[in-house]
């Protein structure tokens, strides 16, 4: 398969309703897909990420802007002449055929030569694991065969670009994990530039060489996943990254310190200001003495990490989570002493959101 860059220059989408009210889905939207990778489309619901996807298939047609695949411009180009191969997230598949039928109608369309069809349709059966189903129908199939089969239906005409709009929303917990592997295998062996959209944070960072978190139509930021959960841009993806959740905390910077009520955070040097301090769960160390002092609520040990649950001591009946490693055992009600660390806490612009 040809391997090619995408690029996106100023994408915008408006949708005009009956009462010419406009909404604007996606807004400017710049990135590069390097070639060879995939990249997961990440963010809210409505958050424009499934439209970013339909205008790079050539679905929707972008109001201003431009769409490159490697040196040509496919902004006009019909879908059917772009190179793409795209997956559903209700899989799409013709109920009265079977796998092998379902997977070779797209070449069927472009008048490949039956044995030919026959050929390709098994190398891309056996690639996604389903070589030996091919004579079942489709109501024959789990779920997560039947994914497969519209995956390799969608590889079978060995198209530039690979487009997967939430491939794994109809597929149970077990099977998301298993497809979301095999999808990355998959992307791997065949070395596809693959786009692939999601609301799932933890499917977008196991499975994406980069993410794309997108916001009301606009990017927040792109970069490797771990590298968008540990220097995080602003306040919105700190909070749409992580599980359990950053804990936000209402402080200030006063005389270059990090205060949270009459605790010190640490030393940071800037302005005297209010901010919005953000501590990863993990971001915490179990301390003998420090300004920290809180009570535990609840504990949660899920096998190696203890989780506990903390009362808030600013903020009653307000809890947050630290996720520490205690040579001791901890119980509800214990007073303990926390210090963050240093590169697990963020500050942000109490007014913006950006980060400090």
């Amino acid at each position: 398969m040809e391997t090619i860059t995408i690029r996106l220059e100023g994408l915008t989408k408006i949708f005009q309703a009956k009462n010419k009210e406009e909404t604007v889905a996606v807004s400017n939207l710049d990135i590069t897909i390097p070639a060879g990778k995939l990249v997961g489309l990440l963010g809210p619901s409505g958050c424009g990420k499934s439209t970013t996807l339909y205008m790079i298939s050539g679905l929707l047609k972008p109001n201003e802007g431009r769409i490159h695949f490697g040196d040509s411009d496919v902004t006009s180009i019909p879908p059917e002449d772009r190179g793409i191969g795209l997956v559903f997230q209700n899989y799409a598949l013709y109920p009265h055929m079977t796998v092998r039928q379902n997977i070779m109608f797209p070449l069927e369309n472009l008048k490949v030569p039956k044995q030919q069809a026959l050929a390709q349709a098994q190398k891309y059966a056996d690639l996604v694991g389903i070589g030996e189903l091919m004579n079942r129908k489709p109501v024959q199939l789990s779920g997560g065969q039947q994914q497969r089969v519209a995956i390799a239906r969608a590889l079978v005409k060995e198209p530039r670009v690979l487009l997967l709009d939430e491939p794994l929303s109809n597929l149970d917990a077990r099977l998301r994990l298993q497809t979301r592997e095999e999808i990355k295998r998959i992307q791997r062996e065949t070395g596809i530039t693959t786009i692939f959209v999601t609301h799932d944070q933890e499917e977008a960072m196991s499975i994406s060489d980069e993410i794309v978190l997108m916001r009301d139509g606009v990017m927040q930021q792109k970069g490797a996943p771990q590298d968008v959960y540990d220097k995080p841009d602003n306040l919105f993806v700190a909070k749409f990254l992580g599980s359990p959740p950053i804990n936000i905390f209402e402080g200030e910077i006063k005389d270059n310190k990090v205060l949270f009520g009459d605790s010190t955070f640490g030393t940071k040097k800037l302005p005297d200001q209010p901010v919005t301090i953000g501590i990863r769960p993990e971001g915490f160390k179990l301390v003998d003495k420090a300004d920290f002092k809180v009570q535990v609520e609840y504990v949660e040990t899920i096998g190696r990490d203890t989780t506990l649950i903390i009362n808030n001591p600013l903020v009653p009946g307000e809890t947050f989570r630290a996720i520490v490693d205690a040579d001791h055992r901890i119980i509800p009600g214990d007073t303990i002493y926390l210090e963050p660390k240093e590169h697990k806490m963020f500050l942000f612009d109490k007014e913006s959101g950006v980060v400090l």
